[in-house]
């Protein structure tokens, strides 16, 4: 058998699933393309079972989760199977010049931010901002790469308040969450909404009685289960594009979108506030 083909190994070992792994296998021996860019959530529910039986799926595949049978999934397809019709750096061919790379990226980021727009709900944008509002404490967490956007957003918005913090490591997290109470608003940004520390976190926070947000690709996730509202960024990542510069900028700008919006609805004290951090780091530029 033909190791590098995943579809054939799922097909090799399906008398070893469980009834409700077989309707997984099933579903992704159908829609190998589709599969690439669905959630764990999205992907239970289109085979009409729960998160932890596409958890086992992957286990009884011998793989530590559900991110690695995605890339094994992407892996085994090769050259043959479906490209990410975003990726711009899939063969070394592909571009013609650098103007044609260049435009190609440009266009992907504008992409990106438009689908944004597009997915935004002003219901659960102005449900965010009475919660980051009201807050007496506003923690902005993410893991890895969503690590940096939380913390860019607590950069920006330090300018105008000071209640606003974000912890780098996970355990410092964990810790600060269980800490929390009905005046903190946790904000939780993941493209994934899988991602087990962000989990664990929200989950803490949620028993200890914060509001919580999340900044997430996927409406439907894990994460999203313990979010009392949720804002969408865009741009599909394949894979191989974990921290994609494209998922920033999708998250960038709803974070700048709140940070406007936030210093409309506080303008006198966001004006102090600005005017006050700038000068404080005056004497510091040439």
């Amino acid at each position: 058998m033909d190791s590098d083909n995943f579809i054939l190994q799922i097909q090799a070992s399906y008398n070893q699933f469980t009834k409700a792994e077989k309707k997984v296998a099933d579903f992704v021996i159908k829609n190998q393309s589709k599969v690439l860019y669905m959630s764990i959530t999205d992907l239970a529910d289109a085979c009409k079972v729960g998160d932890t039986s596409v958890y086992r799926f992957c286990r009884t595949m011998k793989l530590q989760g559900y991110q690695e049978f995605k890339m094994r999934m992407f892996l085994s397809q090769g050259a043959s199977g479906p490209q990410n019709k975003q990726a711009v750096t899939s063969s070394p061919g592909d571009l013609d010049s650098f103007g044609i790379m260049a435009e190609k990226v440009m266009e992907l980021h504008l992409g990106a931010i438009k689908e944004t727009y597009m997915l935004l709900s002003r219901d659960n944008f102005d449900k965010v901002l009475d919660m980051f509002d009201s807050a007496k404490r506003v923690y902005f967490f993410g893991i890895g790469d969503s690590l940096l956007t939380a913390e860019e957003a607590r950069n920006k918005f330090l300018r105008v308040t000071n209640k606003v913090t974000c912890i780098t490591d996970p355990h410092m997290q964990a810790m600060a969450a269980s800490m929390t109470n009905a005046d903190d608003f946790i904000i939780i940004i993941s493209y994934s909404g899988a991602t087990k520390d962000n989990i664990h976190v929200a989950k803490v926070a949620k028993e200890a009685g914060a509001k919580i947000a999340c900044i997430t690709h996927f409406k439907k996730s894990p994460l999203t289960v313990y979010s009392d509202a949720i804002l969408l960024c865009g741009s599909d990542e394949g894979p191989l594009e974990g921290g994609s510069m494209k998922a920033k900028m999708s998250q960038l700008y709803l974070i700048d979108l709140l940070y406007q919006e936030f210093y409309e609805r506080n303008f006198k004290m966001c004006k102090l506030n600005n005017e006050a951090t700038s000068k404080s780091v005056v004497e510091k530029l040439f």
